[in-house]
């Protein structure tokens, strides 16, 4: 038979001694508070040394407590940190593609913002052009080189303009639609457009050789007198495009003239404009004023 949990200590001064002591422990710490609250009453000053003096004594018990928690919770950390990681990189990984997809775009709205810039200073050096648009699409695997533009015959576009954008000639209009326009490019092997060299006016014709590149080929044969660096700009002879718009530089010299680079490459000119066609002015006055044919003078006797 178990025996009841609140049986008496009898003879056995063990307990007798456990449960004296549990009292006094008792009462120590009921007086001991009593006293000190009386304390804090009577004498502030001095329970503050009191005080004082307590915290001192716990202090290093206090610093060993408080270095011990950071320390669990440092490690915690830790551990959580490991086992979450994964997830952290993913989500780093996510922003970091976003940050990269948002600069890429930036720097195509600068890039924009140039080109538009450049257009802009072109215009007001050259006055207002027909129409304004984006080539939004080129031939790529034909060996003939067209380009089509947003812009057609609603907004002025007529076939046989010259299209240039901000770093040089582009082409010609061919066909033009409501809202859009075919362009000969300048690359294209059957577009001629008559240059001269920009230094000294050395005259020549170009043609396209449907890889970025044009031949450059001199009208008066003879010495050549090209070199590589030399600057080609159109002419203005014959019409439609107007003198000085840079057109090629020289990169390889031939038995005949040169090949040149395009300066304006279609496939990295977003944006273009469409000029009126250059109709060079004639001498009208002496067209309308010829000079007058005088009476032959007489051959002097002999």
């Amino acid at each position: 038979m178990a025996p009841p949990h609140n049986r008496r200590p009898g003879f056995s001064r063990k307990a007798q001694l456990q449960i004296f002591t549990g009292y006094l422990l008792a009462f120590t710490g009921a007086f001991a508070g009593l006293l000190l609250l009386g304390l804090s009453y009577a004498d502030p000053a001095a329970f503050s040394a009191i005080r004082a003096g307590a915290a001192e004594v716990t202090s290093p018990a206090s610093r060993g407590l408080t270095s011990l928690r950071i320390g669990a919770q440092s490690g915690w950390r830790e551990v959580t940190a490991y086992f979450n990681a994964g997830s952290k990189n993913a989500a780093l990984q996510r922003e970091a593609e976003r940050n990269r997809t948002q600069l890429i775009e930036a720097r195509a709205l600068k890039q924009e913002n140039r080109e538009l810039r450049k257009l802009l200073g072109l215009i007001d050096r050259e006055g207002q052009p027909v129409a304004t648009g984006r080539l939004i699409s080129s031939s790529a695997s034909s060996t003939r080189r067209f380009a089509m533009m947003d812009a057609g015959a609603r907004q002025g576009v007529q076939r046989g303009q010259p299209v240039r954008g901000q770093r040089g000639l582009i082409g010609r209009v061919m066909e033009t639609g409501p809202n859009s326009a075919r362009i000969l490019l300048i690359s294209d092997p059957e577009n001629v457009v008559p240059v001269r060299r920009a230094r000294d006016g050395t005259v020549a014709f170009a043609q396209g050789r449907s890889d970025g590149r044009m031949d450059i080929r001199l009208i008066d044969i003879g010495i050549n007198p090209f070199k590589v660096g030399d600057v080609m700009v159109t002419s203005g002879n014959g019409g439609i495009y107007p003198p000085n718009v840079p057109v090629a530089i020289v990169e390889r010299l031939t038995s005949d003239g040169a090949i040149g680079k395009l300066l304006a490459n279609p496939a990295g000119t977003d944006f273009v404009i469409v000029q009126q066609m250059y109709q060079p002015e004639l001498d009208e006055t002496a067209l309308d004023n010829p000079a007058p044919a005088g009476p032959v003078p007489a051959e002097p006797t002999p």
